[in-house]
């Protein structure tokens, strides 16, 4: 039997004061973030010729910097957002893995979650960025550095410190970017052992489903992500979209399944087949989308965490991820840039 199609829910059923208060709420949660860690390396460059070896620029290096990528950049936005966050990370003996370690206690960010493996790299994603003087530089090459397999003892040690973090954690993050610190099997485990029911949230590039009856409460996928769980295009075709977001919130077993959609803003589905579609918070001529998924991740787990719905945590999330991307490089959101854009909506509303 054919299904009806997913109840849309109009994006102004929530209200803007709600979203204040409950952003107000974030600097008293703590979150528990298991995931990757990923070294972002940003060198800068002029360019300064072509190459006589081959058709090629030459970029003359100036200037690198190291910032905290992936999961790494989900704990910087929960910390920027106001939360205590509990990282639990693996990097290697490296010097992206110290770049991170010191970033963090810089910071005054727990590192004791943060384990170091000798002879395995730290994820790294190397970008080179070309220009002349007075122009802005652009991104001509990206280059990334994956590591292997996990040793056991080093999974073990995973699992302790997992289990020792999540006694007073407001809700849990896994923010998997597939180089083996968070997995299905772990975060079942961790589900089990929680003696209240708190939100394990989801941001996963390359197994969604493969964390069905995990314990999972929301998951944060990227139309892309969603695309390739279902091997399928979505682009403009709204059926589409909500058959694959359907049939990920029931097979995951999910309360809420938040769909982020570049331009196109966010889609949430909840149970009963309610869809709600939420327009992008600002313009859509974004300046960098790079770690925007990090962002929305820390927002909605924490907003969660403070007692929201998932409606009211998805438009937090939403304006968010809106005023990340207008950022360039790796960047954050402060709790009070997000409190200043909500009132400012609130003020707007009542022009």
């Amino acid at each position: 039997m054919k299904r009806a199609p997913a109840t849309e829910q109009p994006p102004a059923s929530v209200d803007l004061r709600d979203l204040a208060e409950c952003v107000e709420k974030f600097s008293g949660k703590t979150i528990v973030l298991l995931g990757d860690f990923v070294a972002d390396e940003f060198r800068y460059g002029d360019i300064s010729r072509v190459s006589r070896e081959a058709p090629v620029l030459i970029l003359k290096h100036r200037e690198t910097h190291v910032l905290p990528g992936g999961g790494a950049n989900a704990t910087n936005n929960l910390a920027s957002l106001g939360a205590k966050v509990l990282p639990i990370t693996v990097v290697g003996g490296d010097q992206a893995g110290d770049a991170l370690i010191q970033y963090f206690r810089g910071k005054g960010i727990s590192t004791g979650g943060i384990l170091r493996a000798k002879g395995r790299a730290t994820p790294t994603k190397t970008r080179f960025l070309a220009g002349w003087a007075h122009t802005v530089a652009q991104q001509v090459l990206r280059c990334d550095y994956e590591p292997g397999p996990l040793p056991e003892g080093i999974l073990r040690k995973i699992q302790q410190k997992v289990s020792a973090s999540l006694q007073k954690a407001d809700a849990l993050a896994i923010s998997d970017y597939g180089f083996g610190v968070a997995t299905p099997e772990l975060v079942r485990q961790a589900a089990g052992r929680l003696k209240r029911s708190v939100p394990i949230t989801l941001d996963a590039r390359y197994q969604l489903h493969a964390y069905a009856k995990s314990g999972i409460t929301s998951a944060t996928p990227n139309e892309a992500e969603l695309e390739a769980a279902h091997q399928t295009t979505i682009g403009s075709d709204a059926a589409e979209l909500a058959r694959a977001g359907r049939r990920t919130l029931s097979a995951m077993k999910l309360q809420a399944l938040l769909v982020t959609r570049g331009r196109h803003g966010t889609a949430l589905f909840e149970s009963e087949d309610r869809l709600t579609h939420i327009p992008i918070h600002g313009s859509d001529q974004a300046v960098d989308v790079t770690g925007a998924g990090d962002t929305v991740l820390a927002a909605y787990t924490l907003a969660l965490a403070s007692g929201a719905k998932p409606l009211e945590a998805a438009h937090i999330a939403n304006i968010a991820g809106g005023l990340v991307v207008m950022k360039r490089g790796t960047a954050t959101v402060s709790r009070q840039e997000l409190l200043d854009a909500i009132r400012g909506e609130i003020s707007g509303a009542a022009c």
